[in-house]
């Protein structure tokens, strides 16, 4: 295994890592409301009363985020090493697995895990098994 030690950026990955705390806590704590993002959009696309405002800006936030640390300093070079065709698979297998887990990486791995839920430990581990076969097959077993 090869670990590009010039890419290691501790400390912007910390600040970031801290910044999806911080938001998480405050969705919690003011809105009781966990901070994942497919229940975010999916509550936006069947809004319920009073609920599209907080959904929205949310959201909003989160593509202008990357925008705000361009501003601030250089941003890494983008590099994507896959087809477009193969993305969009991935991306409906995502969705697919949100469904089918009920919540997403950020529900589960954020603010499940932090609440300590045993059904978010679960998902957790399995989408995290899930990525490393992935990697593992695609990246080193000649799989697509």
């Amino acid at each position: 295994m090869h670990i590009d030690w010039s890419s290691f950026t501790p400390w912007p990955a910390l600040a970031g890592g801290a910044l999806i705390g911080l938001a998480a806590a405050a969705m919690a704590l003011l809105l009781g409301r966990v901070a994942g993002i497919s229940g975010i959009l999916g509550g936006l696309l069947r809004p319920s009363p009073g609920e599209s405002r907080w959904r929205l800006a949310f959201l909003i936030g989160l593509l202008l985020a990357p925008w705000l640390v361009r501003a601030a300093g250089a941003m890494p070079p983008l590099k994507i090493e896959a087809s477009s065709g193969l993305l969009i698979v991935a991306g409906l297998l995502v969705g697919v697995g949100t469904r089918y887990g009920a919540g997403c990486t950020s529900g589960h791995g954020v603010c499940g895990l932090s609440r300590l839920s045993g059904r978010s430990l679960v998902a957790t581990l399995v989408f995290m098994a899930a990525g490393f076969v992935t990697v593992a097959l695609v990246r080193h077993g000649g799989v697509l």
